[in-house]
């Protein structure tokens, strides 16, 4: 998924390539592992949702639909072009498994709320997942989504929060800080667990943790996953401006040669 983010940002020599790398760990978790669908038939009614908040995200979540069979690798090249289903930023109408149009930060767990409700009234076993970052809790939308699940007793609804501490304007914690973050989401009725978000099996153990309090107790939890920008690639993590990348032409394959270089340490390791 690494490897399909930098080819896909290459095609346009920027974009938020930073977050597709942090946030990959997360996204695998959730096709790999978590989300019942079925590749063929993207609409099939019996599928969990998973809602991707942060539109901006999209080329992340593109490969993480490539490796679940969604939609075809040969498909990525066309990211960001004229007439692709796979825009910039993530778009419903265009994209199969796209749930929503994310981009309007803060709208992302007030969809993902409502569309448990529904599912619930439905008598519909399905799970609601709803993907967003550590800036949306900046909006007071993300609150008002949060106290409602709890009151609704929403406990097929989980939240994943890529906290990697950087949004547009800078630093999360000069911006508007929002720690003790996990108490906060604690005071507003939810589960909460806080893991590293770029190990697998911590994420794994999560949503095992996830699985068994909500069952018992109905409540709705969230996943705060701590994420480190341009994760794999150590020209990109330690880049300044990591926000919405620009990416020399001469930089691409140096990238994908760090990431590779640093898998095979691991799995020499």
């Amino acid at each position: 998924m690494r490897h399909h983010a930098l080819n896909m940002g290459e095609v346009q020599g920027q974009g938020y390539v930073g977050q597709a790398l942090g946030s990959a760990d997360m996204l695998a978790t959730v096709y790999a592992d978590q989300l019942r669908f079925r590749a063929e038939d993207p609409e099939w009614e019996g599928r969990d949702r998973f809602l991707l908040s942060t539109g901006h995200y999209a080329i992340g979540f593109y490969a993480a639909l490539a490796e679940a069979g969604i939609i075809g690798v040969d498909e990525l090249e066309t990211y960001g072009s004229d007439g692709s289903r796979l825009p910039m930023s993530g778009m419903s109408t265009y994209t199969p498994g796209m749930e929503i149009s994310g981009g309007s930060l803060g709208h992302g767990l007030s969809i993902a709320v409502g569309m448990a409700l529904g599912l619930r009234h439905q008598r519909s076993a399905a799970r609601v997942i709803n993907f967003l970052s550590d800036g949306e809790l900046d909006e007071g939308s993300t609150w008002e989504a949060a106290m409602g699940a709890s009151h609704h007793r929403l406990g097929h609804l989980t939240a994943m929060v890529d906290i990697n501490a950087l949004q547009a304007d800078g630093h999360t914690g000069t911006v508007l800080r929002t720690e003790p973050v996990a108490d906060k989401w604690s005071a507003c009725g939810w589960f909460v667990r806080r893991v590293d978000g770029n190990d697998v099996a911590a994420l794994l153990d999560a949503f095992d943790s996830v699985s068994a309090q909500t069952d018992s107790t109905g409540q709705p939890s969230v996943i705060l996953c701590d994420t480190r920008v341009g994760k794999g690639v150590p020209l990109l993590e330690n880049r300044e401006k990591a926000h919405f990348m620009r990416i020399e032409t001469d930089e691409w394959q140096v990238c994908r040669d760090q990431l590779t270089a640093g898998y095979e340490g691991e799995t020499q390791s």
